[in-house]
């Protein structure tokens, strides 16, 4: 029977460190993807797992489960370590985001600058919670059931607060006139 890729990689077998990459790349992926909020911090996320693996690789012991299970085991500990670091780094407050977009272009400023004001005078026209859902979602990047699970609010309820919320925003900014807010 052969010798298990990571077993080979503790063995110093910089062959099996490719294998691994080629056999699990895609298991590594779909892990760091689902658990990072964008493509940038799952490239990031996925390149700190490999590495894990490979300063790792001497620890395996295949008594105790396959590689797969091992490098899963991996990649789930430092996605946690990464989304507790993330949590913990202060956020930019929902206001100074959209002053920031006044600044994302330098050459439309003006037409940029007013469009962040007419959408920040929208915004601050939603009741508070329908605000606070569509900043947690659209500023934040959050996911519906991750603003539910946040706002201890019941899925249904932030679905339509978001809905109705960019509904109500898109009547005041006159965009999609023709979207029925009763629908």
């Amino acid at each position: 029977m052969n010798a298990s890729v990571l077993t080979r990689m503790a063995g110093g077998d910089q062959a099996a460190v490719r294998e691994c990459m080629d056999q699990y790349g895609a298991l590594v992926w779909s892990l760091a993807r689902r658990w990072s909020r964008t493509a940038a911090d799952a490239e990031d996320a996925t390149q700190e797992i490999f590495l894990d693996i490979w300063r790792s690789a001497g620890r395996f012991d295949a008594s105790q489960g396959s590689d797969k299970v091992f490098v899963a085991m991996i990649a789930r500990r430092r996605l946690i370590d990464r989304l507790r670091k993330t949590s913990a780094e202060p956020q930019m407050a929902s206001d100074e985001v959209l002053e920031t977009v006044a600044w994302a272009e330098p050459g439309n400023h003006s037409e940029t600058s007013i469009d962040a004001a007419h959408a920040a005078r929208a915004v601050a026209e939603l009741r508070p919670e329908q605000r606070q859902v569509l900043e947690l979602g659209l500023l934040h990047g959050l996911s519906q059931s991750e603003i539910a699970e946040r706002l201890a609010m019941p899925l249904g309820t932030v679905k339509s607060f978001m809905r109705r919320g960019l509904i109500k925003v898109r009547e005041y900014l006159n965009i999609d006139s023709n979207v029925e807010a009763n629908s």
